[in-house]
Order: structure tokens, then C-alpha cells, then sequence
């Protein structure tokens, strides 16, 4: 939902960067979101357990999504289109993408049920990497990282609740404020970024290292199949 993360062959990594930076809402689930916090604690065990473990360059290298391998249907590959969903270059990496997650995660479930939410957050996650394949597909970059799916769900929730109350962040250093501002901006700003972002890496380039077509299209993704996924 993609920063570059240094290796001795750059990586992409699925992050969610934003000008703005969402601290809680005022949208309440009315379940616990069993999926949400099963999906963060996933996510966190990949990155302690495995990945911490065996060294963040290996763990990519050795299961990373790589694009020209799945378009030139090279074996051995596809399941790490899932694998590389629960990946991470870094802890802030992984950070930011579980505060997303945590901060809007419960509402989407809590609209579709834990198990269609389960197989929303997946599906998303594999059309994000799609758009992203699409985009650059002989590409031999490794794209790890959440933010694809987690897109989906911030697609979903404006769906959903365009007019809920997002109390953000705005980075600005020394001018740095706290202001609540209504769903349908934050992310309006948020899928701004993203779009502005994308066209100007690929007006250079690939400078970066941020995948902002897989955020952009699991946005969409997550937009659209939440018509599908929600519960009447």
C-alpha cells in the first residue's frame, strides 16, 4: 500500500508514504476485527521471526515477488505474490504499514465479515501487484511490502464512509498541526500523492523505488470489490 530499500540490487517496497498521516478515527466497528489484528500480527511475525532471523537482503532475495519472473512464467514463483504480501524491508516500513492497517482495517471488516475481509485483503493484494506488473513487467526489481492490499481496504473505507472523521497528522516539521479532517479528503490527498508520485518516478525513470501503481491499483481494486464483499 513501495520504498526502494538498499541492497546490492535496489528493491521495491510496498509502503504506504503519505503527506498526511492518519492518527484515529472517529468511525467505531462494532466487532472486534479478529482478521485485522490476526493480519498485523502476521505480518509483524514475518518480519521477527523469519526475516529478522535469516537477514531483510536474503529474506528478499529469496522470496520476493520479482515481475519478469511470473510474465515469463518462470516455475517456482507465484506463491511469493502472496509471500511478499507479508514481507518487509525495514521496521519503519513495516510500521507504517500495520498503522494503516490498524486505523482502518476494522471498519472494512467489520462491513464484509472476517472471512470475506480475508479474501478482500488478499485479492487486493494480488491486483495491486498486478497493476504494478502491468506498469513494468520485465522488471527484475523485488516488490515486497502490505501497502498493496492495504490500499484496497482505504479504497473500500471511502466507499463506505466517505464523510467519517480522520484525525491527521500534517508533517510540516516545526508547523506540524493535528486537524480532523473528513474521509473523503484525507484520501483524496492521500491518492493524490500517489498518482502525482507515480507519473513523476516514471517521468525519470523509475527514481525512487516507490511502487505507486500497486497502491493506486489496489485502491481501486479495493474501491470496486467492496460493492461485491460488503454485507447486505
Amino acid at each position: 500500500m513501495d520504498a526502494r530499500f538498499k541492497t546490492d540490487r535496489h528493491s521495491t517496497l510496498n509502503t504506504q508514504l503519505s503527506p498526511v498521516i492518519p492518527l484515529s478515527d472517529d468511525s467505531r466497528s462494532q466487532r472486534f476485527a479478529f482478521v485485522t489484528v490476526g493480519l498485523i500480527l502476521a505480518n509483524v511475525a514475518v518480519f521477527f521471526l523469519w526475516q529478522a532471523g535469516v537477514g531483510l537482503e536474503q529474506s528478499i532475495e529469496m522470496a520476493a515477488f520479482i515481475p519478469r519472473e511470473y510474465t515469463l512464467h518462470l516455475p517456482g514463483r507465484y506463491p511469493d505474490m502472496f509471500v511478499s504480501m507479508f514481507m518487509h524491508g525495514g521496521f519503519m516500513h513495516l510500521l507504517g504499514n500495520m498503522w494503516f492497517l490498524w486505523i482502518f482495517g476494522d471498519n472494512v471488516e467489520n462491513a464484509t465479515g472476517p472471512v470475506r475481509f480475508l479474501l478482500f485483503y488478499l485479492l487486493c493484494g494480488v491486483l495491486a501487484t498486478l497493476a504494478y506488473v502491468f506498469t513494468d513487467p520485465y522488471s527484475q526489481v523485488p516488490l515486497v511490502g502490505a501497502s498493496g492490499a492495504i490500499s484496497g481496504v482505504l479504497g473500500a473505507y471511502l466507499v463506505m464512509s466517505p464523510r467519517a472523521r480522520i484525525r491527521t497528522l500534517i508533517p510540516l516539521g516545526f508547523f506540524s498541526q493535528i486537524v480532523n479532517l473528513p474521509a473523503y479528503v484525507f484520501l483524496f490527498i492521500w491518492m493524490g500523492f500517489q498518482l502525482v508520485s507515480h507519473v513523476f518516478i516514471r517521468g525519470h525513470h523509475g527514481g525512487g523505488g516507490v511502487a505507486y501503481m500497486a497502491h493506486i491499483g489496489g485502491f481501486i481494486a479495493g474501491a470496486v470489490l467492496i460493492l461485491v464483499f460488503r454485507k447486505s
